[in-house]
């Protein structure tokens, strides 16, 4: 070969070297982008987006940028291991996701099979961590810590009262109303109606009757906000003023939106809001000149994926194994303040409180 050659060749090989030095890394983000959750994913793509570009700006994760690319569940189970399939497929290393419970559990069985690491902002059944899957973790609490929270403000606040359970027979809502339910039991507090209902139906009227029957005080939702909304709205529309409470499927504006004046005084359990934390100022004035309010879980999304790449940088590497050993043995600062977590994945952050819906917009509850 003649040194022009030779000399070319090195320069290709130098190229190609340099080349994938710089190559992307592509993770992925999961949830419900259509259907009627898709607000929820609204908030996954918001936080994701925003976490990949401050990051990027900073230089990226292990010298190189980060590309994200999203699945569409819609919350089905079925879709979510298409999603997770396809996820493999693309050979990503990590997934924020997915939102729904239902969702989160089957996909979590592909990503186990195919080396993924998946952190959900969301899902929260207990189910999800407790069944020894190393790659899984969530940066949001468990349901039987949110059914604690729920059951101690019932008889604090509500002592004596009527309570009656409803759930929407999800994995999430059904697990969520069982927490509860087993959390007053535990209180000495007997529910006087414990139903289910059929998510996507508009008429809640036999649903309303049983609860005049039982003169219901309090209704405990395990479910999200569209048929929370009808739900209460109902209500309202009988005379009845039953309060409602529900979990976080009920921290978005789109609530409200459902509900109107009817909704006022809807009591749910939530994390601590990080768009409340003065730290955060810079990053909610962002989304907010977006015309976008960061509710529910946009920064928890942010979040999971700070940890994730803040765990990657410690292990020198994306390998799920190397990623997964850092997050469980390390502490990481985040917008959701600094984090860690345990040996099932599950995050070790502060717990649960009360919102209550005033005017439109909820807030932390007395």
């Amino acid at each position: 070969m003649s040194r022009t050659g030779i000399a070319g060749l090195a320069i290709a090989t130098i190229m190609l070297a340099g080349g994938a030095a710089r190559a992307d890394i592509t993770i992925g983000i999961a949830g419900p982008m259509t259907g009627s959750k898709a607000t929820f994913g609204e908030q996954f793509k918001r936080g994701s987006t925003k976490a990949v570009e401050d990051i990027n700006a900073k230089g990226g994760v292990l010298g190189q940028k980060l590309v994200l690319v999203t699945g569409d569940d819609a919350c089905d189970p079925k879709q979510a291991v298409a999603v997770a399939n396809e996820m493999a497929a693309k050979k990503v290393p990590f997934v924020a996701g997915h939102f729904c419970s239902g969702s989160s559990i089957p996909a979590s069985e592909v990503y186990a099979e195919t080396g993924i690491l998946e952190i959900t902002p969301a899902s929260t059944n207990p189910k999800f961590t407790e069944r020894g899957l190393p790659n899984i973790f969530r940066t949001c609490g468990r349901d039987d810590q949110q059914g604690k929270t729920a059951a101690d403000y019932i008889a604090t606040k509500f002592k004596g009262k009527v309570v009656a359970i409803v759930h929407d027979k999800s994995a999430y809502g059904m697990g969520l109303a069982d927490q509860t339910r087993e959390a007053l039991a535990k209180q000495g507090i007997k529910d006087s109606l414990y139903e289910a209902i059929t998510t996507g139906e508009k008429d809640y009227s036999a649903l309303v009757t049983k609860l005049k029957q039982v003169k219901a005080d309090i209704l405990f939702f395990g479910g999200y906000h569209a048929e929370a909304g009808l739900i209460v709205r109902q209500l309202r529309d009988q005379g009845m003023q039953t309060r409602l409470m529900g979990g976080d499927a009920l921290m978005t504006e789109e609530y409200w939106a459902i509900t109107g004046p009817a909704g006022e005084g809807t009591l749910t359990t939530f994390s601590p809001d990080p768009a409340k934390n003065p730290g955060n100022t810079e990053l909610v004035k962002y989304f907010r000149a977006q015309k976008y309010e960061p509710e529910g879980y946009t920064l928890y999304t942010y979040g999971t994926i700070q940890a994730w790449a803040q765990a990657a940088e410690k292990a020198k590497s994306t390998d799920w194994k190397k990623v997964a050993a850092v997050l469980k043995s390390e502490k990481f600062d985040t917008v959701l303040g600094k984090i860690g977590f345990d040996s099932k994945g599950d995050v070790a952050a502060p717990g649960y409180v009360m919102y209550v819906w005033k005017g439109g917009k909820y807030d932390y509850a007395d």
